[in-house]
């Protein structure tokens, strides 16, 4: 803001009036480029993209949340005071296998948990209500006779539920856990790329923001929404994703345990990637 104040002789309420009119206009033209998919065969095709890049089938997203730095609030006190020392808002969000976000939630108190913001989310309360056009569980292969639900994937911060899986948590882990683990990551490093992208393209986020709160989220949502516009034509470039600057990552264990429809879900998929169909290199990756 201080460098436009300097540079277009423009007083900073005129700058950040401004500002805040071209955000509201982008989010309000361009917030579709930002959504989850409207039918169950959409959803398929999401997870298509994940079983083709990433190996992982039955994938509808990647999810995971990152702190965005602030300049301290104006009397906030501790709230956006997070667990790494400094003030922040918290963008979570859900991407595809094309590195696209299909949810983003921005706003929530640095302090808080990322298992916490995201049971927070219209999209866990959907997820919750069955409401997000999951398709049914159904085989994966011919030869399997077990029925796989479709799934979200995220780290350890996120609680294990039937539709969602995290990794096995702990140091002294079987190597079927690691191949788990392993495959997992495959799928959830595809968040932490979009994450990349958007730092990348959008430079304002290798510093803190010097903005009120309200204003700080209107640009998040509008990096976002454009991160997708651009993108569609633009293309991809893995250079992009190499460095995610300005953003810190939230995880916070959590230590929820799955409830055994949970637990099983993901001993399946495990079962699946050591026994049916295993990547020639996944025993070389995890040791």
């Amino acid at each position: 803001m201080r460098e436009l104040h300097y540079n277009y002789r423009l007083g900073q309420t005129t700058l950040s009036t401004i500002i805040r009119e071209v955000c509201a206009v982008i989010w309000d033209k361009l917030q579709t480029c930002v959504s989850l998919p409207a039918s169950a065969s959409d959803s398929i095709k999401t997870a298509d993209g994940f079983e083709k890049h990433a190996n992982f089938p039955h994938c509808l997203g990647s999810i995971d949340g990152k702190h965005i730095r602030l300049i301290q609030p104006a009397d906030s006190g501790s709230l956006y005071y997070n667990y790494k020392h400094f003030f922040s808002i918290v963008l979570l969000a859900v991407c595809d296998a094309n590195y696209n976000f299909m949810y983003i939630d921005v706003g929530a108190y640095g302090k808080s948990s990322d298992s916490a913001i995201f049971q927070e989310t219209d999209f866990y309360k959907k997820l919750m209500s069955n409401t997000l056009n999951i398709p049914e569980p159904l085989q994966i292969s011919e030869n399997s006779t077990t029925l796989f639900p479709y799934v979200f994937v995220g780290d350890e911060a996120f609680g294990l539920s039937t539709n969602v899986m995290r990794p096995f948590g702990g140091n002294n882990l079987s190597v079927d856990k690691k191949i788990f683990n392993y495959r997992l990551s495959r799928a959830r490093r595809y968040i932490e790329c979009t994450f990349g992208i958007l730092t990348n393209k959008w430079r304002i986020f290798h510093r803190s923001l010097n903005v009120h709160t309200e204003l700080a989220k209107s640009i998040v949502r509008t990096c976002c929404v454009l991160h997708n516009f651009v993108r569609a034509r633009d293309g991809y470039s893995y250079d992009d994703t190499l460095t995610v600057t300005g953003f810190e990552t939230i995880t916070q264990r959590s230590f929820t345990r799955g409830g055994r429809a949970a637990t099983t879900t993901r001993d399946n998929f495990m079962n699946y990637f050591v026994n049916e169909n295993p990547l020639s290199w996944q025993n070389n990756c995890i040791n």
